[in-house]
């Protein structure tokens, strides 16, 4: 029992598209990793800066 040629064709371009999703989503979601990082780091400076404010009008009293 041969299958036609198209066949073929149809299943490469299933596992092509499966691995360009699968690459896809990996990308996405270092991307969204690194913002998420970077988002945090801005808080964190955000926080300390005002916590030296406090210090600062704290020691100035």
């Amino acid at each position: 029992m041969t299958l036609p040629f198209w066949i073929y064709f149809v299943v490469a371009g299933i596992v092509f598209s499966a691995i360009m999703a699968v690459r896809s989503a990996r990308e996405e979601r270092d991307e969204e990793h690194a913002w998420i990082e970077k988002e945090g780091e801005v808080y964190l400076e955000r926080i300390e800066e005002e916590r030296s404010k406090k210090r600062e009008h704290v020691g100035s009293n």
